[in-house]
């Protein structure tokens, strides 16, 4: 136990308030430390003081006036109140001791839901948003666009480029293709595979006319490094 702490626990400790391990502690920085041994002294000086002093009884009328006057404070208040007041006051207490326990798990869950929100809101992408690509077949009003790529898939192409023609239904998915070009000496049979292992993985924003989403047809070339989309 340091100075500070001896000197700040001077009073409860000449109060017996300590614990018994501080009382302890307390003793031996005494017996160490001349400068809180005298500090303590004088303390203890000036409670010896203090306790010597006569003590002043409150009469005992003082205390009947004192009574009586709460009295009639307490009962003009009573009568001044009105049974709405009481009603409006009980109402209040109750509400704010029902809503006390839901304060704080209310805003930490709009708090929460404000972050997750603010978090998810640059991934928020129009359904049918237009391709940066102009469509051949797009009429100027935009009232009608091509499928149009939603996200590739993780699978490796190989060292070539691949062209094929895509049947894309009203749902965004592939029901049909035709290879338009291969590299030469590119073995149909042996790229057949690795094409639908793509398309599995590959997904597409549906055509659309008038707003609606409709079956359409898409050109793609597929290569190691890119996926170029055609129209």
């Amino acid at each position: 136990m340091d100075c500070w702490s001896v000197r700040s626990k001077i009073s409860a400790y000449l109060d017996g308030a300590l614990a018994e391990g501080d009382r302890r502690e307390f003793r031996e920085h005494r017996g160490a430390c001349n400068p809180c041994s005298r500090e303590i002294e004088r303390f203890e000086r000036v409670r010896s003081a203090l306790l010597t002093l006569p003590k002043s009884e409150v009469p005992a009328e003082l205390t009947a006036r004192l009574r009586v006057t709460a009295s009639k404070v307490l009962a003009r208040s009573a009568a001044s109140e009105s049974r709405w007041s009481r009603w409006r006051d009980r109402l209040e207490l109750s509400a704010k001791n029902l809503m006390r326990p839901l304060a704080l798990p209310l805003a930490g869950g709009v708090c929460s839901a404000v972050v997750m929100f603010s978090a998810l809101v640059p991934t928020f992408n129009s359904t049918y948003a237009m391709s940066k690509t102009r469509s051949a077949i797009d009429v100027p009003t935009m009232l009608a666009t091509e499928p149009m790529v939603k996200y590739t898939a993780p699978v490796a192409f190989p060292e070539t480029d691949v062209v094929l023609d895509l049947t894309i239904d009203d749902q965004g998915r592939v029901v049909n293709y035709t290879i338009v070009s291969a590299a030469p000496g590119q073995r149909l049979d042996q790229l057949r595979p690795i094409i639908e292992n793509t398309l599995l993985f590959t997904g597409f924003w549906p055509a659309t006319a008038f707003g609606k989403p409709v079956a359409g047809t898409v050109r793609v070339s597929f290569g190691s490094s890119h996926v170029e989309v055609r129209g």
